[in-house]
């Protein structure tokens, strides 16, 4: 448990570190056994496994979290935040349409629950059919 301000400022850090391309603290800033729920997708757990997932996402998109509003329980132990994603599509994902540079703004939003003041587990959700009229068009 940590105070509301603590918890709020902690993932302000997180997505400061994640706008900034600083992962070394946003990685920092996660818990060892972190569980990440992967939109439509597996949990995965570990910083490790984050790490990859983050490098995949930074080598096939480019984007930058606006408009954040962080949110958090009142004895600090889980939080949320909304935000806008600006993106470009850079590389071509698995088994997602063709990247040709594509741009898209997408709605977006995460959970988190917090232990030791890090990151424990963060939930990330978009609306995938949003994003595929975005860039498939």
């Amino acid at each position: 448990m940590m105070p509301r301000a603590n918890a709020e400022q902690l993932i302000a850090d997180y997505y400061r570190a994640f706008n900034a391309g600083d992962m070394d603290t946003f990685l920092g800033l996660l818990t060892d056994d972190v569980q990440h729920d992967i939109n439509q997708g597996e949990r995965e757990t570990g910083r490790e496994a984050f790490g990859a997932f983050m490098d995949r996402m930074n080598r096939n998109y480019r984007e930058q979290l606006v408009d954040i509003q962080i949110m958090s329980s009142a004895d600090g132990s889980r939080a949320a935040a909304e935000f806008v994603v600006l993106g470009e599509y850079l590389v071509t994902d698995e088994g997602l349409p063709e990247a040709r540079g594509q741009r898209y703004r997408l709605p977006a939003g995460a959970f988190f629950e917090l232990r030791d003041n890090k990151v424990a587990r963060i939930s990330n959700y978009y609306n995938l059919n949003d994003w595929i009229a975005q860039v498939g068009a």
